[in-house]
């Protein structure tokens, strides 16, 4: 691991050059690429500078501990080994755990799909809600977010909705939200006072470069319709909307939120090689996945994730126990309490696995 961090800090001084070359400081792009590695690595670099200054101090303190001349002296010496030696194992362990080999696909923009499920306008309305529960989270961040194509229902939900996030870390922070959703409350139209519970489905898929994944035009047949705007004079007169088929996987992708057919047509594209990216995903690691089904459940989407009790006010994860009485703060998007803690998860079973 020394050897691996000690090239590391010399590329992180590598570029710390590079950013101070006149030369290169005039090509912008060269400065952003070098810019964004470098910063990458800071974390680690900081951590293993600490690292080999605890290493130093200990031995200082070690040496002090061996010379029996100053009784008094040498107790606080014993005392400070004891504590440099602790220091010393919990930077090894934070060094080994930013070490751990990173999801390729954590800094990408995400596509995430909000489905109703079993509940009727009840879940229709939940899923509503996760919408913008999602677009106030990426607002936090900093991030964008873009309305792809929605089916509303009748009553304010959404049957369906598909929008885009886009922003550093997206994905890194946004895939654990992938699963069914349950919500336990009253419903408005309830008059009995009962209790109902509804679902929702979310979908979280790491945007895809044309590079990623190649989708033949002849297995596409691509249809424009007219877009069901707001109406009035705002409607749309010419056929903007885009409806996508893929003709060997049967998926179906439509767009309708720009006033542009172009628009529309590369907006359906990202979301279909979206989802067959994720689909070829699914196949490559059906056998890993398989082996995990059997020791922890299947883990598939059919499986609630987290549950959002109105009466309680309650918000409970699942898959780490963690339950937070915040629902109006949760439902607001403040979710990093519960998505750090899904983090820490992870990096634990990373380095449980290594």
């Amino acid at each position: 691991m020394l050897e691996r961090l000690d090239k590391i800090e010399q590329r992180f001084d590598d570029l710390t050059s590079l950013l101070a070359d006149p030369d290169v400081v005039q090509d912008y792009e060269r400065v952003a690429e070098y810019a964004k590695e470098r910063s990458e690595l800071e974390d680690v670099i900081s951590a293993y500078r600490a690292y080999k200054s605890t290493g130093d101090e200990l031995e200082g303190a070690e040496a002090m501990a061996e010379d029996d001349s100053d009784p008094e002296l040498k107790e606080l010496a014993e005392a400070e080994v004891e504590r440099l030696r602790r220091q010393l194992e919990a930077l090894e362990a934070r060094l080994h755990e930013l070490l751990l080999p990173k999801d390729p696909r954590d800094e990408k923009n995400v596509i995430v799909e909000v489905r109703a499920g079993a509940g009727g306008d009840e879940a229709g309305l939940f899923a509503a809600e996760l919408v913008r529960m999602y677009t106030r989270y990426a607002e936090r961040h900093g991030w964008k977010t873009d309305l792809i194509s929605d089916h509303p229902t009748g009553v304010g939900g959404y049957k369906e909705a598909v929008f885009a996030v886009k922003g550093r870390g997206a994905y890194s922070r946004l895939k654990y939200e992938s699963g069914v959703h349950r919500v336990q409350r009253v419903p408005i139209t309830e008059s009995s006072g009962r209790i109902h519970t509804s679902t929702a489905t979310v979908a979280v898929l790491p945007e895809v470069d044309d590079v990623d994944i190649h989708i033949d035009p002849k297995d596409l047949e691509i249809e424009a319709y007219g877009s069901s705007g707001p109406g009035g004079q705002h409607m749309q007169k010419n056929a903007t909307a885009i409806r996508i088929v893929h003709v060997p996987t049967g998926m179906v992708v439509s767009c309708e939120s720009e006033r542009s057919q172009t628009q529309n047509k590369l907006r359906a594209m990202s979301v279909l090689r979206a989802r067959l990216y994720e689909q070829e995903l699914e196949k490559q690691t059906e056998e890993v996945a398989e082996a995990r089904r059997s020791q922890v459940g299947t883990g598939e989407r059919s499986e609630k994730i987290r549950t959002y009790n109105f009466p309680q006010s309650r918000v409970t994860d699942h898959r780490i126990g963690l339950t937070s009485y915040q629902l109006s703060s949760i439902l607001d998007g403040d979710l990093d309490e519960f998505i750090d803690a899904l983090v820490e998860r992870g990096r634990a079973e990373l380095l449980q696995g290594s």
